[in-house]
């Protein structure tokens, strides 16, 4: 496969992605969302946790909070194409306010219901749902308005902050989360929703800025439009290849659905210990995207995918078996890093070799894959752990990772290919 590189008359300029206003608002009203998003999902988890445990088992209990996860993918399973369309023919702007409105009555939704002493994990769940509805429209509008926001040549910069945002956000939002549950799941709730309403502000100030927020008209129908979409994506083989790659790894290897049980259980470390857990494998993925922001990969992409996905599950093998909480966490931390390599990787192919007409449909199927690892993959972690235990389920997964990433290797030769991740300019 021919390297991604840039033409030789165009060298990288040294710029500040900050230096755009546009691009710092809606980066900060990205980072303040998901500071809220994970710091509202330690909250949320923690309560239906601890209410099933009145009634439930163990083992029950952690079932009923992998429906957390399967409630809020369910919309982005049914909805995704639909919501890379919408991104593809409308103003990327307007559909990411609409969706942090949504965000901000979900979580005043589960703010009054944390205020009941018995809340319906029914009403829960359905509010969850509408939740992951928010996430779905959102996601592909997000990244695919970034290239709209920076010029092309520092557009690797801008993604590698976007995933700073998300990750600092997973590691602020669960000690705050954490730390606020302990003293009241209401109280961490509604500083969400106050987080929520600034990062409505911030995006706001878009409006005000003359934006390419809109993709030109295709004129041609939705269906015709989420065809072609999905037509381009099966073509490149490499950027398929490494979204997918991210869906089965994380699907059968992430514990995150895991972390209440390990917490209130198996390490005893209570509400606070479960949020710094949350916390530290996003430490290690925010620290490792940080040193790729500084340092980028110049050579071998496709094998520093592989291999970070490797490292995911082998560290996630570490945490099944741990009983001390340092090593936990540090195992934790080092599966933190492995994912961010490849989360680095995937993000940059997706912007450079898809042109800007389509980057919400093709966005749109990379926040498919994201959510299914992510939340189907809690809901997989649950019903695992009812069937085989706590520390079974983890230990399948970190197996199935480590299996998943063989099995691409063959696969999928272009990824393994891979080498340069910096955009060509024509």
């Amino acid at each position: 496969m021919p390297d991604l590189k840039l033409h030789p008359d165009d060298p990288t300029p040294s710029r500040n992605v900050f230096g755009y206003s546009a691009f710092t608002a809606l980066w900060t009203g990205r980072i303040l969302s998901n500071v809220a998003t994970f710091s509202q999902g330690v909250a949320i988890g923690w309560l239906v946790y601890a209410n099933a445990r009145l009634t439930h088992d163990e083992q029950e209990s952690m079932f009923l909070v992998g429906l957390l996860g399967l409630a809020q993918f369910l919309p982005m399973f049914f909805l995704a194409l639909v919501a890379g369309e919408v991104a593809d023919r409308y103003d990327r702007r307007r559909i990411i306010l609409a969706c942090n409105l949504l965000q901000l009555c979900c979580s005043m939704t589960f703010a009054a219901l944390s205020l009941q002493n018995h809340p319906s994990l029914t009403m829960i769940f359905v509010t969850a749902g509408w939740f992951g509805m928010a996430r779905t429209f959102e996601m592909p509008a997000r990244a695919a308005l970034t290239p709209a926001l920076v010029p092309p040549p520092i557009l690797p910069k801008a993604i590698a902050w976007n995933t700073l945002g998300v990750q600092g956000g997973m590691i602020i939002g669960p000690s705050i989360g954490g730390g606020l549950c302990a003293i009241s799941p209401t109280l961490a709730i509604s500083i969400s929703c106050v987080l929520y309403l600034i990062s409505f502000i911030a995006v706001m100030q878009l409006l005000r800025m003359s934006i390419n927020a809109k993709p030109q008209p295709s004129g041609t129908s939705r269906l015709a439009m989420i065809r072609e979409g999905l037509v381009h994506l099966w073509g490149s083989k490499i950027v398929f290849g490494a979204i997918s790659l991210d869906l089965f790894a994380v699907l059968f290897g992430g514990v995150t659905a895991l972390l209440p049980a390990y917490a209130k259980d198996i390490l005893e470390i209570g509400p606070d210990g479960f949020g710094a857990l949350r916390s530290v494998f996003a430490l290690g993925a925010g620290g490792m995207t940080l040193w790729l922001a500084i340092r980028p990969i110049n050579h071998h992409a496709g094998w520093w995918m592989l291999g970070g996905v490797a490292l995911y599950g082998t560290a996630t093998l570490g945490f099944a078996f741990s009983r001390d909480l340092h090593l936990s966490m540090a195992a934790l931390m080092i599966a933190g890093a492995g994912d961010s390599i490849s989360v680095f990787v995937r993000q940059n192919l997706v912007q450079i070799v898809t042109p800007d007409a389509m980057r919400g449909r093709v966005s749109a199927v990379s926040s498919l894959f994201i959510s299914a690892s992510n939340e189907l993959g809690e809901f997989e972690s649950g019903v695992a752990a009812h069937f085989l235990g706590i520390v079974g389920s983890a230990v399948l997964g970190g197996v199935c990772s480590l299996m998943v990433t063989g099995l691409w290797a063959k696969l999928f030769p272009d990824l393994r290919r891979a080498d340069r991740l910096v955009p060509i300019l024509s």
